[in-house]
Protein backbone atom coordinates (compact mmCIF):
# COMPACT_ATOMS: atom_id res chain seq x y z
CA UNK A 1 0.00 0.00 0.00
CA UNK A 2 1.17 3.34 -0.93
CA UNK A 3 1.58 5.88 1.95
CA UNK A 4 1.17 8.87 -0.32
CA UNK A 5 -2.59 10.45 -0.75
CA UNK A 6 -2.98 12.85 -3.86
CA UNK A 7 -5.17 15.62 -3.36
CA UNK A 8 -8.59 15.69 -3.07
CA UNK A 9 -8.69 17.40 -6.31
CA UNK A 10 -6.90 14.78 -7.97
CA UNK A 11 -9.36 11.90 -6.43
CA UNK A 12 -12.29 10.72 -8.01
CA UNK A 13 -15.39 11.85 -5.49
CA UNK A 14 -16.69 8.50 -5.41
CA UNK A 15 -12.83 7.51 -4.27
CA UNK A 16 -12.71 10.24 -1.98
CA UNK A 17 -15.80 9.76 -0.04
CA UNK A 18 -14.92 5.63 0.69
CA UNK A 19 -11.61 7.32 1.75
CA UNK A 20 -13.50 10.01 4.07
CA UNK A 21 -15.15 6.65 5.40
CA UNK A 22 -12.07 4.42 6.24
CA UNK A 23 -10.80 7.12 7.85
CA UNK A 24 -13.99 7.51 10.43
CA UNK A 25 -13.60 3.96 11.84
CA UNK A 26 -12.16 4.57 15.15
CA UNK A 27 -9.08 2.40 16.13
CA UNK A 28 -9.51 -1.27 17.46
CA UNK A 29 -12.71 -1.35 14.88
CA UNK A 30 -13.23 -2.56 10.99
CA UNK A 31 -15.93 -1.98 8.57
CA UNK A 32 -16.56 -4.57 5.52
CA UNK A 33 -16.07 -3.17 2.00
CA UNK A 34 -20.12 -4.08 1.55
CA UNK A 35 -20.26 -2.03 4.65
CA UNK A 36 -18.83 1.33 3.66
CA UNK A 37 -21.15 0.78 0.22
CA UNK A 38 -24.37 0.61 1.65
CA UNK A 39 -23.19 3.96 3.89
CA UNK A 40 -21.98 5.67 0.76
CA UNK A 41 -25.52 3.60 -0.95
CA UNK A 42 -23.76 3.53 -3.85
CA UNK A 43 -21.31 1.15 -5.77
CA UNK A 44 -20.45 -2.04 -3.95
CA UNK A 45 -17.87 -4.00 -2.14
CA UNK A 46 -15.34 -4.68 -5.31
CA UNK A 47 -15.83 -0.92 -5.94
CA UNK A 48 -14.92 -0.57 -2.12
CA UNK A 49 -11.84 -2.22 -2.35
CA UNK A 50 -10.54 -1.31 -5.66
CA UNK A 51 -10.60 2.67 -4.10
CA UNK A 52 -8.34 0.88 -1.36
CA UNK A 53 -6.46 -0.56 -3.54
CA UNK A 54 -5.76 1.82 -5.57
CA UNK A 55 -5.54 5.31 -3.18
CA UNK A 56 -6.03 3.94 0.32
CA UNK A 57 -2.26 4.38 1.67
CA UNK A 58 -2.63 7.47 3.69
CA UNK A 59 -5.90 5.67 5.17
CA UNK A 60 -6.44 3.30 7.69
CA UNK A 61 -6.87 0.75 5.35
CA UNK A 62 -6.50 -2.33 7.36
CA UNK A 63 -9.73 -1.22 9.20
CA UNK A 64 -11.96 -2.32 5.82
CA UNK A 65 -11.75 -5.88 4.99
CA UNK A 66 -13.95 -9.04 3.91
CA UNK A 67 -16.73 -9.62 5.52
CA UNK A 68 -15.58 -13.28 7.18
CA UNK A 69 -12.17 -11.14 8.83
CA UNK A 70 -9.43 -12.68 6.90
CA UNK A 71 -6.34 -10.47 7.07
CA UNK A 72 -5.73 -8.66 3.67
CA UNK A 73 -3.51 -11.04 1.52
CA UNK A 74 -0.56 -9.67 0.94
CA UNK A 75 -0.65 -7.42 3.87
CA UNK A 76 -1.36 -9.64 7.00
CA UNK A 77 1.74 -8.97 9.19
CA UNK A 78 1.32 -5.61 8.27
CA UNK A 79 -2.32 -5.61 9.50
CA UNK A 80 -1.88 -7.96 12.28
CA UNK A 81 0.53 -5.16 14.01
CA UNK A 82 -1.86 -2.48 13.21
CA UNK A 83 -4.79 -4.65 14.97
CA UNK A 84 -2.95 -5.62 17.97
CA UNK A 85 -1.74 -2.07 18.66
CA UNK A 86 -5.25 -0.69 18.40
CA UNK A 87 -6.86 -3.73 20.40
CA UNK A 88 -8.92 -5.29 17.45
CA UNK A 89 -10.64 -8.17 18.67
CA UNK A 90 -9.27 -11.18 16.93
CA UNK A 91 -9.60 -15.15 16.38
CA UNK A 92 -7.18 -17.45 17.51
CA UNK A 93 -6.50 -19.24 14.35
CA UNK A 94 -6.86 -23.07 13.43
CA UNK A 95 -4.27 -25.18 12.49
CA UNK A 96 -5.77 -25.54 9.49
CA UNK A 97 -5.19 -21.66 8.44
CA UNK A 98 -2.89 -20.90 6.10
CA UNK A 99 0.59 -19.42 8.21
CA UNK A 100 -1.40 -20.14 11.46
CA UNK A 101 -2.63 -16.29 11.37
CA UNK A 102 -5.39 -15.16 13.12
CA UNK A 103 -9.26 -13.96 12.10
CA UNK A 104 -10.98 -11.00 12.80
CA UNK A 105 -13.42 -11.56 15.33
CA UNK A 106 -16.12 -9.36 13.41
CA UNK A 107 -18.87 -10.01 15.61
CA UNK A 108 -17.55 -7.55 18.24
CA UNK A 109 -15.23 -5.59 16.51
CA UNK A 110 -17.82 -5.01 13.32
CA UNK A 111 -18.47 -1.13 13.09
CA UNK A 112 -21.91 -0.28 12.20
CA UNK A 113 -20.56 3.81 11.72
CA UNK A 114 -22.61 4.58 15.00
CA UNK A 115 -23.36 8.28 14.40
CA UNK A 116 -22.44 8.87 11.08
CA UNK A 117 -20.36 12.04 11.04
CA UNK A 118 -21.80 15.69 11.01
CA UNK A 119 -21.33 16.74 7.07
CA UNK A 120 -21.23 13.08 5.78
CA UNK A 121 -23.30 12.16 2.77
Amino acid sequence: MSEERLPADALPEYAERVLDVAEQIPPGRVMTYGDIAEWLEEGGPRQVGRVLALYGGAVPWWRVMRADGVLLPGHELDALARYCAEGTPLKEASRAAAGHLPRVDMRRARWDGGERAEGHT
